[in-house]
């Protein structure tokens, strides 16, 4: 074994996880100073590209990074899926619990439907952050 198994299994493990795959374009909203690095790395390692932050149509998918004293959810779902692709995905990152800025999960519940979207699933990503998987629902338009 290698010295880089470890650190390759870790990177393709968080991108199972959150069904990426190298070429795809990912937006990154909501970055601030207590986000994770680590865990940014592995997204772009496994995308083989850099995260971007500006507007673009049609991205596959898009990391917001949300904390309780972010604002309106709802409005910063609905702000996030502007450049979304018809069949990307939101992966809602926000602090676990007892950790500062922790959002509810049933705050979370309610905002996606209130924003048009289902939130399909929850996946450990990081010591700190919980990813929750929100889609458009199946029918629904851009």
């Amino acid at each position: 074994m290698s010295a880089t198994a470890g650190p390759a299994d870790s990177r393709s493990a968080v991108g199972e996880r959150l069904g990426l795959t190298t070429g795809q374009v990912i937006q990154e909203l909501g970055w601030d100073e207590d986000v994770d690095d680590d865990l940014r790395i592995e997204v772009e390692d496994t995308i083989d590209g850099e995260l971007i932050e500006e507007a673009m149509d049609a991205v596959d998918g898009v990391l917001l990074w949300w904390r309780d004293d972010d604002g309106d959810l709802v409005d910063g779902l609905v702000d996030a899926v502007v450049d979304l692709s018809a069949s990307g995905v939101l992966w809602l990152l926000t602090p676990k619990v007892g950790r500062s800025g922790y959002v509810d999960n049933s705050d979370i519940s309610e905002a996606a439907v209130t924003a048009g979207l289902a939130l399909t699933t929850s996946a450990n990503v990081s010591p700190d952050w919980a990813a929750h998987k929100l889609v458009r629902p199946r029918g629904s338009r851009r």
